[in-house]
């Protein structure tokens, strides 16, 4: 049986995602070329007994770029290795896509061209003769509509009885097929697109609209987290429960129960039951406006204060991405071409916080900002939520700017930012992108972070010298240092242990006040409160914690991919104390200020 293999090429956001999914299924997987940063799926699909082995290409404009991606498409078009090229092309922007296809076919024959989106081209009243389009190119043509499949089956046929061989290059001329095979039926066929560009992307509007739909997703995700949270809780308890059982009937020591269940389990699943359920919402929730066109508004939003600060306009989006992890947005950025703005978005990403931070933000605003305001304390919650957000933004920007002024000196580099149309969102096509992803992605490195973390904690807090246990010599250790920034030992102790997970810092802060030995969960808002308050926390100590949850190093998996995506140990280091000392010198100064007011006031 021969196989054959397909590179599937073309232009960002011209549906090649959904010709692969709707090829391949579940038969696929992603990775990285070797040797470089670039990501790549690849898939294969069985039709009229031939196996068709699909790549598919990173999205590219032009094969002449010097960007990662656009040298990886065009080196493996270059290197012969596929049997044929498969252009998607938008049939809304064919304009624009012929270069593309114009470039490839310089390279090689071994083409079919795929016009895609033709039910969007109709709807808009544009005409493609894609007879005349085959005739002029000399390779077969497929009109498509992916979303829905129609033309997969025409598709299918061509590739089982296409004449596999060598085909000279194709010299076209772009401008003149256009004119010759396009037919505009319409005065403004992308009016609807122009009128809510100028809504979304003005001065006016654009800014609010941007926030109050991030708003929204924090919420959604918070709140929508909660009922899975506890299902996956109640359900590791259970397992836990036959575990013990197990142990114990097969005579296990109870000190290594104890490690077993008390440290290694309980991190572990804590780690899964609390990150698992936001992502699973936030990432399909970030996709599905990505999957609308709404992402490259963001993008144009936010890239003149990015350009001013010496950074690149798509850090806008690897910013966002961060919001939801940290690990992903600085995966993200390998969508920056130019290496000195690809590291200043890796490194500031940690400063806008991610969804494993949210929980303590809105946790102290609820127990020492809010508490007892009723029914204005939701409205005044989000307030200083998006406070928060918008500080991590600000400092995002600040650090940008020096990093790009000092060690990172450059001209921040031109773009072509493309607002692609408008589309009605693929539901189960982002929902299995995210998930497989994003989302798995993510939760396996950290569940590799949060395993030995588990043992480390619970020997810490087990394990003592003479009457003192070392969690506890820890704490009183770092309690000098803590007081000198406006909190204490054990949240110092709590964040460096945390490394795994932002998830489990109150945690960890619940079993050192609590000499309890294990991570330690409350039941109540109220009884969190009276533990605190008895540990002698105040509002300053409150609001220091939360500069320090906003502003303090990147978790385990973040700075594993950092060491990852930089290769380079030095600026996986710089990420690890930038957003710390950020963090320390805020602290500080609310501490200082409090004293000062406390003295005159």
């Amino acid at each position: 049986m021969n196989n054959k293999t397909i590179a599937l090429a073309g232009n960002p956001n011209v549906g090649k995602s959904t010709v692969f999914n709707s090829l391949t299924g579940m038969h696929q997987h992603t990775g990285n070329w070797p040797g470089k940063t670039v990501t790549h799926a690849s898939g294969q699909f069985k039709h009229n007994g031939i196996i068709y082995d699909i790549i598919d290409l990173p999205g590219t404009y032009s094969l002449d770029s010097s960007s990662p991606d656009e040298m990886t498409a065009s080196e493996f078009i270059k290197s012969d290795e596929a049997d044929i090229i498969l252009i998607v092309v938008d049939a809304t922007c064919l304009r624009r896509n012929l270069l593309l296809v114009r470039d490839i076919l310089a390279i090689t024959g071994n083409a079919i061209l795929c016009v895609n989106l033709m039910d969007e081209a109709n709807k808009k009243g544009i005409s493609i003769n894609t007879n005349l389009l085959e005739e002029i190119l000399g390779i077969p043509v497929i009109p498509m509509s992916a979303r829905s499949k129609k033309g997969l089956e025409d598709l299918l046929s061509v590739l089982s009885t296409y004449s596999y061989g060598e085909a000279p290059p194709i010299e076209i001329d772009p401008e003149t097929i256009y004119d010759s095979c396009i037919t505009i039926n319409s005065n403004s066929p992308h009016g609807f697109d122009r009128h809510l560009d100028k809504i979304v992307t003005s001065k006016a509007f654009g800014f609010p609209i941007m926030f109050l739909l991030l708003i929204l997703i924090f919420w959604l995700t918070m709140v929508g987290a909660n009922y899975p949270s506890a299902a996956l809780s109640s359900f590791f308890g259970f397992v836990e429960d036959h575990l013990r059982i197990f142990m114990q009937s097969a005579d296990f020591p109870h000190v290594l129960v104890s490690m077993l269940m008390d440290g290694l389990y309980t991190t572990l699943t804590w780690v899964i039951s609390v990150m698992l359920p936001p992502m699973a919402i936030f990432f399909p929730l970030f996709t599905l406006l990505e999957d609308f066109g709404y992402l490259p508004r963001i993008a144009f939003n936010l890239d003149n204060a990015f350009r001013k600060c010496g950074a690149h306009g798509k850090q806008a989006l690897t910013m966002c991405m961060g919001f939801g992890c940290n690990a992903c947005g600085v995966t993200g950025c390998r969508i920056i071409d130019s290496p000195r703005e690809r590291l200043i978005a890796i490194l500031t990403n940690s400063f806008v916080p991610c969804n494993g931070r949210f929980p303590m933000l809105i946790t102290m605003i609820l127990v020492f900002f809010t508490a007892g305001v009723s029914h204005a304390s939701s409205l005044l919650s989000g307030i200083i939520l998006a406070a928060f957000i918008i500080l991590g933004i600000i400092m995002t920007l600040a650090v940008s700017k020096l990093l790009s002024s000092t060690m990172l000196r450059g001209m921040p580099s031109s773009f072509i930012l493309e607002l692609p149309p408008y589309r009605k969102p693929q539901f189960c096509s982002v929902v299995v992108r995210s998930v497989f992803d994003r989302t798995l992605f993510v939760l396996g490195r950290a569940v590799a972070v949060a395993a030995p973390a588990g043992i480390i904690i619970w020997s810490l807090a087990n394990i003592h010298i003479g009457n003192t246990g070392l969690l506890d010599s820890l704490t009183i250790f770092l309690d000098p240092f803590g007081n000198l920034i406006g909190v204490d030992g054990v949240i110092i102790t709590a964040f460096i242990l945390g490394l795994p997970a932002n998830e489990i810092v109150l945690p960890i802060m619940l079993m050192c006040y609590m000499s309890t030995g294990m991570l330690t969960e409350y039941s109540s808002l109220a009884e969190l409160s009276e533990v605190l308050t008895t540990c002698g926390w105040t509002p300053v100590t409150a609001l220091c914690v939360m500069i320090l949850c906003l502003f303090h190093f990147p978790c385990g998996t973040t700075c594993l991919t950092i060491k990852k995506e930089t290769g380079s140990l030095k600026w996986t280091a710089l990420a690890f104390v930038l957003p710390t000392v950020a963090g320390i010198f805020i602290c500080f100064l609310i501490k200082v200020s409090a004293q000062l007011l406390a003295f005159l006031f």
